[in-house]
């Protein structure tokens, strides 16, 4: 194969959940795209290294700071929906269901990769919380170890604050079978359940 699309095909390969043979299609896709839709791709990819930062205030991601989220006034400023990351953010964002601030700790707490609340934006998150205009806090963190493990955490550093603290609910996915999902997944949507 020839050394560039080697090369391509090599940093096709570094994408999360990309390996050697979607690289490779990748890299010959590109290969067939006329040069000037290669170079708007790569003009893309530019952009967002050059352009793309965290938001001041809630380390959501922006190309303006404070970002548009931050800035709407039209936002509920009592609630704060604390997510992982800024992808957490873009998906509850489409739900449209949610009026309030966001907060990205930017990871979850994982000592066994050598991740601890320092390493996080926990002490921003709690700077947020002093004055007495936050009422709620929701913790979106994955259902998964670390973060649930997050989840806990943050709560016990809240709830002395005099700040209600929730969790987002967890179970069942729309569209889903009883049979498919496993035991940890039905005990946690049977403990959330909600009157009828």
């Amino acid at each position: 194969m020839v050394d560039s699309i080697e090369k391509l095909v090599e940093e096709f390969s570094k994408f999360p959940g990309i390996g050697k043979k979607t690289a490779q299609r990748m890299a010959f896709f590109v290969l067939k795209q006329r040069k000037e839709e290669a170079e708007v791709l790569a003009q893309a990819i530019k952009d967002v290294k050059d352009k793309v930062r965290y938001c001041s205030v809630c380390f959501n991601i922006t190309e303006e700071d404070p970002c548009s989220l931050c800035k709407d006034e039209k936002r509920d400023r009592s609630m704060i929906c604390v997510a992982e990351e800024a992808n957490d953010v873009v998906a509850l964002e489409k739900t449209d269901q949610y009026k309030g601030l966001y907060h990205v700790l930017g990871g979850v707490l994982s000592p066994l990769d050598g991740v601890g609340p320092d390493d996080l934006k926990v002490k921003e998150l709690l700077l947020r919380l002093k004055g007495k205009q936050v009422k709620e806090v929701i913790i979106a963190t994955n259902p998964s170890t670390e973060g649930e493990a997050t989840a806990v955490y943050l709560s016990k550093l809240i709830k002395p604050l005099g700040i209600k603290v929730t969790r987002i609910a967890r179970g069942l996915p729309a569209g889903g079978d009883l049979e498919y999902a496993d035991q940890t997944t039905l005990a946690n949507a049977l403990e959330g359940r909600v009157e009828f």
